[in-house]
């Protein structure tokens, strides 16, 4: 696909991997790339796992595109980072996430939005440190925090922009299982083998019974926080179960 973000399908998994030689900060180019590997997936009717580079997950947004003060290509940025979350909690298939190192931010975001989320033990950190830095949190990044994250965790991530181990960012709900890292590419294996055998059409079904409130109430924030015109888009729409 590009140098980005990679795009490969083998049967019936997709496999989308991030990969910017360097921490993988979700800049636009990156975003709309990874937007272009969820259609490509969304077309193939594909399970999805997601992947960063060794030891980057996703640092999160592009802070300088913060710094620089543009602010077209700040909304622009915040709205496709925002798109893909909800793209990602909506998706009509399972998505899983390999936590492959550091998800700050908006590196955190896909990982309270997918479906299975399996992390390779290491040094690394996993959280919300937007107030930690000065960055104002996004109304949709609290609405989909509250959704996945316990309540003690939410307090502490979302007031102070603490970040956390592997281990504990299970026991507060970033993710669902942490392995050994030389195990992770078996366990996903083996994770999406028993993905394989669901029903595709039930498990839309009960992502609508299951996270729609939580759908409709990002959708209503993005909408609401980060209105985009429809010129300024350069992926598909949000797609969000109805």
């Amino acid at each position: 696909m590009s140098s980005l973000v990679t795009y490969s399908r083998y049967g019936p998994i997709s496999r989308i991997v991030m990969d910017d030689g360097k921490v993988n900060v979700m800049s636009i180019s990156m975003l709309e790339e990874l937007h272009a590997a969820f259609d490509a997936a969304e077309r193939d009717q594909t399970i999805v796992v997601l992947t960063g580079r060794d030891q980057h997950f996703s640092a999160g947004f592009d802070l300088k595109v913060f710094a620089s003060g543009n602010a077209r290509d700040i909304q622009k940025m915040v709205r496709a980072g925002a798109d893909l979350v909800l793209r990602i909690l909506a998706f009509p298939t399972p998505v899983l996430i390999a936590c492959t190192g550091h998800g700050i931010a908006m590196g955190a975001f896909p990982l309270l939005a997918a479906d299975v989320r399996i992390a390779a033990e290491g040094p690394y950190k996993i959280g919300l440190n937007e107030v930690a830095i000065g960055l104002r949190l996004p109304r949709f990044a609290v609405e989909l925090a509250r959704q996945r994250l316990t309540p003690a965790y939410l307090n502490r991530s979302l007031l102070t922009g603490e970040l956390f181990s592997p281990i504990e960012a299970a026991i507060a709900g970033y993710i669902d299982r942490v392995v050994p890292a030389g195990e992770l590419a078996a366990v996903v294996d083996g994770a999406v083998e028993k993905l394989g055998q669901i029903n595709l059409e039930t498990h839309a079904a009960a992502k609508e019974l299951v996270r729609g409130a939580a759908i409709a109430t990002i959708r209503a924030a993005i909408d609401r926080d980060l209105p985009l015109e429809t010129s300024d888009m350069t992926h598909s729409p949000t797609t969000v179960l109805s």
